[in-house]
């Protein structure tokens, strides 16, 4: 087997608060979503790896989100050329940051659902 990353989904409160964070604040590309998805949601680019968000219909149960911000969490990582560029960036858009005394090149968020995400400065 030949395995490749193909996308992160995150189930998601409010389909448009979350786009306005991943392709406002994050800076991701929207692609299309095919037509036959009859619920909110968007689809983004990050790199080769697609990031799904979905806004599951009342009633759905999607399992609990993490309320902590912790490395130990699940997440998705981006890679980012500058950990010292980014976290500006965010921190200038209002987000807090989670540092680790200790850790070099990479840095958590959450996202406006509580989804932990981790930025880490791409290597080799």
């Amino acid at each position: 087997m030949n395995l490749k990353s193909h996308h992160s989904s995150f189930p998601v409160r409010d389909a448009e608060v979350s786009k306005a964070f991943y392709s406002g604040v994050l800076g991701l590309t929207e692609i299309p979503r095919p037509p036959r998805l009859n619920f909110p949601g968007a689809w983004y680019l990050a790199g080769p790896c697609e990031v799904h968000l979905i806004q599951a219909p009342e009633g759905i149960d999607v399992g609990p989100i993490g309320t902590v911000l912790t490395p130990f969490a699940r997440h998705m990582a981006f890679a980012v050329e500058s950990c010292e560029a980014a976290k500006a960036h965010l921190a200038a858009k209002g987000v807090a940051i989670m540092d680790i005394p200790g850790a070099v090149g990479q840095f958590w968020i959450h996202d406006p659902d509580g989804h932990v995400l981790e930025f880490i400065e791409a290597r080799g």
